[in-house]
Order: C-alpha cells, then structure tokens, then sequence
C-alpha cells in the first residue's frame, strides 16, 4: 500500500510538534543521533549539511571547528533551532527555510550531509537524496538515519496497514528501502541498526558521482 505524503501535511504535523517535539523524541532517538554525527567524520573547516534540523537537537552534537548550514520546511521548528543557536552560541551555524527536494545551492557545495529521521517525513525522499547528492563533493560522506519498512513479512505488512494513519500524522511508516537506494544510485558503506529495539537504520554512502 502506497499513500502518498504531501508537504502541506508536513508542514501542518510538525507546526503542531514543534513546542514538545525535544520532549518527546530527544531521549528515545538520541543514541542513533550520536552515531549518525560521528560518522560524518566531520574535519575543521569543512562546511557540512543537514537536512531536515528541526528543532536543533543535533546542535550540541558537532564539533564547534566546522560550518553547518541545517534547513527544514517547518518555520515553526526552526524557530525552536534558532533558539538553540543562541543558548549554544553557535556562530558557525547557518539556519534557512528550504524545500530539501530544490535545495537553493550550488553543486559540489559542502562536504558531507545528513538527515538524521527526515527521510520518511518529506513527500518525494528520492528527490531529498538526489539533491543531497548534488550538493555534496564528490567522495564526501552522505550518512541517512531513519526508520524504513522491516523486513520481516509480517512487521512488513503491519507497517503497511497503519500507513494511512501515519501519512495523517506527516510521515511514512513503509517506505523501503532497497528500491530508495536503487533510485539515487546510492550503496551504502556502512549499514547497521539502532535506537530501541534496533527499529532505526543508520547509513553511511560516500558520495561517488
């Protein structure tokens, strides 16, 4: 079962999330958050991307000798983020507005991404990718966190059923995930399982165009 996800739903679900949006999800997806950063093998100076930032709960998790640029749909969660900012004083990090499916930037502009449970939250996840792969230097690290559809047939199929519910609630609850990498021309290098219940899956791609 395919239900579509459109933007003014996530817009509408997450403008409702964002006051109790740390409360509720900070300490369950915290750990795949830590890996997901780490694994960015972020270097000083370079200029990394995530998508999808949210409230800013992975502010705290970069190291302060690089540039972040994070975007997200959602005015209402950024203004969260930009509070972060300000407790933090974070004055490498740069927040904006953007649809992530037409990224307003260059090619080849920063040297790693990531979206850290954006992937099922956005209406077109092939078109987020393909844009994080543009912006990306070539050989740089594309690493997503995210839950995608099991598996296992019959969680499958029950991830299936509560898809409309889900869709509703801004966010798909079966999107696969063989068929998403195939699309984007994306092989992961590193591919595992975290969070509760091992339920998230944490990948690492290096960029190769």
């Amino acid at each position: 079962m395919d239900v579509a996800l459109e933007k003014r739903q996530v817009k509408r679900a997450y403008k409702l999330y964002a006051p109790a949006y740390d409360f509720v999800f900070d300490w369950i997806f915290h750990p795949g958050r830590e890996a997901a950063i780490r694994l960015l093998d972020i270097r000083p100076g370079q200029h990394v991307l995530e998508v999808g930032i949210g409230t800013g709960l992975n502010l705290p998790l970069y190291p302060p000798r690089c540039r972040l640029t994070g975007i997200d749909l959602s005015e209402e969660m950024l203004r969260k983020a930009h509070e972060k900012v300000e407790e933090l004083g974070a004055t490498n990090v740069t927040l904006r507005a953007m649809d992530a499916t037409v990224m307003e930037f260059a090619d080849d502009e920063f040297d790693s991404a990531v979206a850290t449970y954006t992937i099922s939250a956005v209406p077109d996840p092939v078109a987020v990718l393909r844009e994080m792969r543009r912006v990306v230097k070539p050989g740089g690290n594309i690493v997503v966190l995210n839950h995608f559809r099991s598996e296992r047939p019959v969680m499958g199929r029950l991830e299936d059923l509560v898809a409309p519910v889900c869709t509703r609630l801004g966010w798909k609850s079966n999107l696969p995930l063989a068929p998403l990498l195939q699309r984007v021309d994306l092989v992961p290098d590193l591919a595992e399982k975290v969070n509760l219940f091992n339920g998230w899956r944490l990948l690492k791609c290096v960029n190769r165009k």
